[in-house]
């Protein structure tokens, strides 16, 4: 028997993650005037649109970002117990810290002073109602979020014509159930799905895109009426994404798959 097993959405998976922000991404490098004299206050670069980046005579591109300064600026405002610090460009997991080493995004370099005491707060305080406080500040910050780059799922060539079947599958139930308001989706067909009989990926984690991908293992061992079902439960997750709804099995997820008369179950079990 095959456990029916959809897409979890991960908050915090042990570390000390904290939400997505949407906002526009800029360019990590930037243009800004030459720097201060050696004997002048350090300072860091001024956030310019990047756009302005255009070479001249009065402007040069600096290098990149210096892990070492921020981590001295961090420890003036309270951070212990961190030997090194490592810039990300991380969608999801904004601020990490592990074996000493400190994970935050490179967007949080060109934050206010009272941002970077909360980062300091967050990594180093066991206190949970100061930590609830830095974690609200630091989300709170827009960092700039690069738009995230939609890769295709791998499929066989010789899988293209169980995709084209399912996609029409897919425009049918959409029309049938769904009064036709969901996107058209071109499906897809893994051969590396070993234990999920498919899976719907969020449009936010893929590039502004929703995707389903179904296992081929899955339909040839199960047949097309089980590999309908699960195209509909993949769809009510989508209906949930494009709808603005939490992606989850809970109560309204269970009330639309009676609706569609799908199993209202996130595992199901398949007789043999």
């Amino acid at each position: 028997m095959i456990a029916w097993l959809a897409r979890r959405l991960s908050r915090d998976p042990g570390q000390l993650g904290l939400f997505e922000v949407t906002a526009p991404a800029p360019e990590l490098t930037q243009c800004v005037p030459p720097p201060p004299p050696s004997h002048g206050p350090a300072a860091l670069p001024s956030r310019e649109p990047a756009e302005s980046c255009t070479p001249s005579a009065d402007r040069e591109r600096v290098a990149p970002l210096d892990p070492d300064r921020f981590l001295h600026q961090l420890r003036a405002s309270g951070l212990r117990g961190v030997e090194r610090v490592v810039f990300t460009q991380n969608r999801r997991t904004m601020v990490s810290v592990a074996g000493g080493v400190l994970r935050v995004h490179a967007g949080f370099v060109e934050a206010p002073p009272d941002v970077h005491a909360a980062i300091a707060t967050f990594a180093t305080s066991r206190n949970r109602t100061k930590r609830a406080a830095a974690r609200a500040a630091i989300v709170a910050y827009p960092v700039p979020i690069r738009p995230a780059t939609r890769r295709p799922a791998a499929q066989h060539t010789a899988d293209a014509p169980m995709a084209a079947r399912l996609t029409t599958l897919h425009a049918q139930l959409n029309l049938e159930h769904f009064s036709g308001a969901l996107t058209h989706l071109e499906i897809q067909v893994s051969r590396r799905l070993a234990r999920r009989l498919g899976h719907y990926s969020l449009r936010s984690h893929n590039g502004g895109h929703g995707e389903i991908v179904i296992s081929h293992r899955h339909i040839r061992r199960d047949g097309w009426p089980e590999a309908i079902h699960t195209l509909l439960h993949e769809m009510v997750h989508q209906w949930q994404d494009e709808t603005g709804r939490a992606v989850d099995h809970g109560a309204g997820f269970r009330a639309k798959c009676r609706a569609v008369g799908i199993a209202p179950a996130a595992t199901r079990y398949l007789a043999r």
